[in-house]
């Protein structure tokens, strides 16, 4: 995929009373990522919410992720991690995702946005990346188990952040040399497939004694 094809926008003016202040779009492909993201997002985070009820109200619940000793929701649900707020983390994702796949609605309608917005729809995408980050080393190195949503609430999260700094840097909203702005647009992909390539790694080598069994 191509950067204009990822994120052909248009940055605009004109149609603002005061000369300095500029709006900014976002293009197509972009906001389509973040629809399908958040969509994903709320789903992952809706199955994730319900099961954990009824992992409450039956202590003796299966979720169908459940799978094996390592792909193991219940594990993850009944961990202090996953209350790292008080309150099941899930639970962030119903409220968050949503949100984004509203606004990315209106950017496909044609809305345009002040640099603010942009800067705090990344610092919120920032915060979902770090607070998934934490969630990826408890589930590898302290809980010892995975879930296969939670697993597509990282990805998707992942993507959300990453592409929209690639929108950032583009537009000038977060400033970067010119050579570093150039490298990033030809050559956005590089950072998420690295990025899941490190994880998928790191699963791989954590639990090596268990996967080579299933081969």
């Amino acid at each position: 995929m191509t950067t204009s094809a990822l994120d052909e926008s248009r940055t605009d003016s004109d149609d603002d009373e005061r000369p300095t202040a500029v709006l900014i779009g976002a293009g197509r492909a972009y906001t389509w990522l973040l629809v399908i993201c958040a969509a994903l997002g709320t789903l992952a985070s809706f199955v994730i919410t319900d099961d954990k009820f009824k992992l409450l109200e039956d202590p003796g619940f299966k979720p169908a992720c459940s799978l094996n000793p390592i792909i193991s929701c219940s594990n993850i649900m009944q961990s202090d991690q996953a209350h790292a707020f008080g309150f099941p983390n899930p639970m962030i994702g119903l409220m968050a995702y949503p949100v984004v796949m509203c606004l990315a609605i209106g950017m496909i309608a044609g809305a345009r946005y002040r640099p603010w917005f942009w800067l705090g729809l990344q610092a919120g995408t920032l915060f979902g990346v770090g607070f998934v980050t934490w969630l990826q080393y408890q589930s590898l190195y302290s809980i010892g188990s995975l879930c296969l949503w939670c697993s597509l609430a990282w990805v998707v999260t992942i993507l959300m952040f990453w592409y929209t700094a690639v929108h950032n840097m583009k537009h000038g909203v977060i400033k970067v040399p010119a050579g570093a702005r150039a490298l990033v647009l030809e050559f956005h992909w590089v950072v998420p497939v690295l990025w899941f390539g490190i994880l998928a790694t790191l699963i791989l080598a954590r639990w090596w004694a268990y996967w080579k069994t299933l081969i």
